[in-house]
Formats: structure tokens, C-alpha cells, sequence
């Protein structure tokens, strides 16, 4: 929102013009994101400690888990706080997708403070029941789906990663698709918020891939250049996805193995359902399950162990989420991290590849 008041004051100070460039502003909303959480995230995690406000640990989980009792949470409001700090600084509000952006956000970390709430603060275990939580995803995601497809026309054509001559017109499937992409990767993230840090650096490098995403779909010469799809508007996104990594930077400084706060449903909610919004927006939601293909991995681990155990009432995995599972494997918890995190950057390199591999 300062943009709009301190950029018409190029005539006079010359300095300011680099305020049109969306790197310049990117970059800062980095800085501004990871400076706001360093700075706030202290007194924080602080204040949540004397209130009580701590992490529930299953009893069914790893042994070592059991020190995790006693670890502040809902981590993911100052994250919020911080992306929206930068935003003001480096946003623009004319544009319509940071708009949606910024409102999707809101509007998941709404659902997910109501879970948190009532598992930390009124002891419910259950928390938000997912009859209601789930329909509310849908409700939010469907009212953005309708924003981006019948406000905004934003092309329903389906690209094919490595296939460039094939393309799949959703129409009217648009919407649904968009949905399922935008709460199904919102759940992903969520099932993957299990150990130290094990969600914030694959986060990081999901957005900072989508960033990339979102400035190549935003240029009309670039993207004609690599034969993808032109989304006027949409190179604004890159400024978002800047300060999202920003702020779980410094999210991570104090999430890092062992945790000193976790991120909590507030925080990983909106983390995943933003993603999947700026995939939609660039058209590239297939994509999202190469580069967010830890969240993929968590998530159908869940589901196999799920319908297995219904069938056949036998488990695939010793525990699900899967890192769980190697954590009883016997893996140390710091190497389940390490190794998700790597496989983050191979991923997040195969997706980046396929902007020339067409």
C-alpha cells in the first residue's frame, strides 16, 4: 500500500523509480517478512509460553516426541502478520490476484486459528471438527475459484508439464478443479507440519519456485519466449510469494530443530491453500505435485494407511504421516528432516527444468 503513496514521488527523487520493478520489491518484501518475525518472534514465543498456549503431542507417536510437550504454538500468527507487513511496504493493492491472495490467506488462517483455539486454549483435543472445517475450505476456495474464473476470466485451459502442444480446456470443470487443487494442497501442508522444520524449508522453496512461476507468467516476452501461458496481473504474485519466504525464514529461526514454536494449523492452513492459489493463478497445478511433492508424499501415506487398515485392517506404514514412519524406523528425527528437505530442492529443480523442458 506505501507503494501507492511513495511512488508518484519518482519525478522528484529519481531513487524511487526501482519501486516499479517487481524484483526490487520482491527482495524487499523478503527482507521486510524475515526482519518482522526475527524481531517480534522472541517476545512471542514468550508470551504464548506464560499463557500456556503449548503444542499437543499424541501419545501414540514417537518416544522422542514426548519432549516436544510444553513447546509454544500457533507460530503461524506472526508468520501472517509478518507477509502482511510486507505486503503494505511492497504490495500493490490495484492488483486484482494479490487481492485474492491476501483475502484467501485471511480467510484459511481464520480456520485454521478456530482449530488451534479450541485444541489449545479450551483443551478440546478434536478441535475444529472436520464437518465443519472441511466445508469451510470448500466455501473459501469455491468464492476465490469464482473470483479468479468468472471475475477475473482467467483462462481454464489445463498445461501439461513436458507436453507443450497439449492442452485440456476445463471449462466449467475449472472451478472444481481450481477447489480441489486449493484445499487439497492446504490439507497436504497441514498433514506435513509434523517435525522441527519439516514444513517451513520445503514451503520455502515451493514458494520461491512459484515466485519464479508467477514473474515468468506475469512478462508477456518471457513467457511467449518459453511458450506458456500469459496471465496479465499475475507477476504481482511474485512480490507474495517473496514475502511469504521471508517470513518463514524467520519463522524457521525459532522452528529449527529443537523447536522453540511451532506453526500450528493457523500458520500451515493458508500456507499450502496460498500455494495452490498461486499455481492455479500461473497454470500450473499439475506442477504443484512435482515441486510440492513432499506435501504429496505426506498426504497419500495418510490415505493408504487409512484405506489399508479399513480393508484389510492391516497398516502399510508403522505410522502415518510417513515421516513418523521412519522416525520409528529408527531414523533420528534431525536426518527425517535433513533428507525431506533435500528431496524438496531435487523436486523444486525438476519443476524449475520444465519451464525450457516443454
Amino acid at each position: 500500500m506505501l507503494y501507492h503513496v511513495i511512488y508518484p514521488f519518482f519525478e522528484y527523487f529519481k531513487a524511487l523509480n526501482v519501486l516499479r520493478y517487481i524484483t526490487f520489491r520482491t527482495f524487499l518484501a523478503v527482507f521486510i517478512g524475515m526482519t518482522v518475525y526475527f524481531i517480534f518472534g522472541k517476545p512471542m514465543i514468550a508470551f504464548i509460553h506464560r499463557k500456556q498456549y503449548w503444542q499437543t503431542v499424541r501419545d501414540d507417536g514417537p518416544v522422542t516426541h514426548m519432549d516436544k510437550r510444553g513447546t509454544p504454538t500457533m507460530g503461524g500468527i506472526l508468520l501472517w502478520i509478518a507477509v502482511t507487513v510486507a505486503m503494505l511496504f511492497c504490495g500493490r493493492f490495484d492488483q486484482p490476484y494479490v487481492i485474492g491472495g491476501l483475502t484467501l490467506m485471511v480467510l484459511f488462517a481464520l480456520i485454521g486459528f478456530i482449530d488451534d483455539y479450541r485444541k489449545v486454549i479450551l483443551r478440546d483435543a478434536k478441535g475444529l471438527r472436520a464437518r465443519w472445517k472441511f466445508p469451510f475450505q470448500v466455501l473459501v476456495a469455491t468464492a476465490i475459484a469464482f473470483f479468479l474464473f468468472d471475475g477475473m476470466q482467467l483462462p481454464t485451459v489445463l498445461h501439461v508439464p513436458f507436453m507443450k502442444t497439449f492442452q485440456c480446456d476445463l471449462g466449467g470443470f475449472a472451478i472444481p478443479f481450481a477447489v480441489l487443487v486449493i484445499v487439497g494442497a492446504s490439507n497436504a501442508v497441514n498433514l506435513t507440519d509434523g517435525l522441527d522444520g519439516l514444513v517451513s524449508m520445503p514451503s520455502i522453496i515451493a514458494f520461491l519456485a512459484y515466485g519464479i512461476f508467477s514473474y515468468v507468467a506475469g512478462h508477456a516476452m518471457i513467457a511467449n519466449y518459453l511458450q506458456l501461458p500469459w496471465i496479465s496481473g499475475s507477476g504481482e504474485l511474485t512480490v507474495l510469494c517473496g514475502a511469504v519466504v521471508g517470513a518463514t525464514i524467520g519463522f524457521l529461526w525459532y522452528n529449527a530443530h529443537p523447536a522453540s514454536i511451532f506453526m500450528g494449523d493457523v500458520g500451515s492452513l493458508p500456507m499450502g491453500a496460498l500455494l495452490g492459489y498461486v499455481a492455479v493463478v500461473t497454470k500450473n497445478e499439475i506442477l504443484l505435485l512435482i515441486v510440492g511433492g513432499i506435501f504429496v508424499l505426506e498426504t497419500i501415506s495418510v490415505m493408504t494407511q487409512v484405506i489399508s487398515f479399513k480393508l484389510t485392517g492391516k497398516r502399510v506404514f508403522r505410522m502415518a504421516p510417513i515421516h513418523h514412519h521412519f522416525e520409528l524406523k529408527g531414523w533420528a528425527e534431525s536426518k527425517v528432516i535433513a533428507r525431506f528437505w533435500i528431496i524438496s530442492m531435487i523436486l523444486a529443480l525438476l519443476g524449475l527444468a520444465t519451464l525450457k523442458l516443454r
